[in-house]
């Protein structure tokens, strides 16, 4: 089956993720400091803007066939590391200082199985790389 222009790719549709995620991670990240674990380094600022600044990284190795294949590995790390922080954004009742619904521990706890189509589109994209 041939897919047409309009048809996004695996590799666009984890750019446009990882892409987004990273410019709201820097853009808007009171929205973020919240559900850092207490038992993280540093500041939770900090670690909101290092996991954006590696999102946007990783984004830019996926985006290129030459660096595909290690961005879809970075991808699929920095989907398992980022991973805790929605456990305690659950654990804690949902992502305290955003609008309703997206607060609620409800929307907290059904991120959670949601995150592992992630995983599963960043091993995608890392196999289907040539090289």
């Amino acid at each position: 089956m041939q897919t047409s222009a309009r048809t996004p790719t695996a590799t666009t549709v984890l750019v446009a993720i990882l892409g987004g995620a990273g410019a709201a991670h820097i853009l808007a990240p009171g929205n973020f400091d919240p559900i850092v674990p207490s038992w993280m380094p540093g500041a939770a600022r900090t670690t909101t803007y290092v996991s954006g600044v590696v999102e946007l990284g990783v984004a830019a190795l996926v985006a290129h066939p030459r660096t595909r294949r290690i961005g879809g590995l970075l991808a699929l790390a920095t989907f398992i590391g980022i991973y805790p922080a929605n456990i305690q954004a659950a654990l804690d009742g949902g992502m305290k200082g955003l609008h309703p619904p997206l607060d609620s521990a409800a929307v907290a706890w059904l991120r959670l199985p949601l995150q592992f189509p992630l995983f599963w589109l960043a091993w995608r994209v890392s196999r289907s790389a040539a090289g």
